[in-house]
């Protein structure tokens, strides 16, 4: 059976996203996420935040830096990786998690606006350096709709009557 990584979070950005370029060029944007997530402790419910950071390398790096500010809510989907050094003669390690796809779901905590909010005509989706304009409602735009023989209308070619 094949080792399995994959990481799917959501979550407000701690700071700022920080652009820089590796000697031989290469875009890289690292930031940080908080997650929370509901425990119980005793008879009550408390939120506890946890903390990751997240990398996402080349032009899809460069096209987000601007977008990725604090507190803007994202959806991250990517994998760990798990970063080692030496450092004062003692061997470091930090286990990153590079983004593969990201999408800005929303605006800063406590606006609701800006871009990617409930205000814009869209969300944009970032997935392997692509740009994709997203409806309202969150699926992909399909296009104008296809006329079948019968007189139905859909997306997709086939008519709105489920034979089940």
């Amino acid at each position: 059976m094949p080792d399995l990584n994959h990481v799917i979070l959501i979550g407000r950005l701690t700071r700022d996203a920080e652009l820089k370029y590796t000697a031989n060029g290469q875009a890289v944007c690292k930031f940080s996420i908080a997650v929370n997530r509901r425990r119980k402790s005793g008879d009550q419910w408390v939120d506890e935040a946890n903390f990751f950071d997240i990398v996402v390398w080349g032009r899809q790096g460069e096209a987000l830096n601007q977008y990725l500010v604090k507190g803007k809510l994202i959806g991250v989907d990517g994998e760990l990786r798990q970063d080692r050094w030496e450092q004062d003669g003692q061997n470091r390690s930090k286990v990153e998690i590079v983004a593969n796809n990201l999408q800005l779901l929303g605006g800063t905590s406590g606006t609701g606006g800006g871009f990617g909010g409930n205000n814009s005509g869209g969300t944009p989706s970032y997935g392997q350096g692509a740009y994709q304009e997203r409806r309202n409602d969150g699926f992909p735009d399909r296009g104008p709709p296809v006329r079948d023989p019968q007189g139905g209308t859909s997306h997709d070619g086939f008519t709105d009557d489920i034979p089940f």
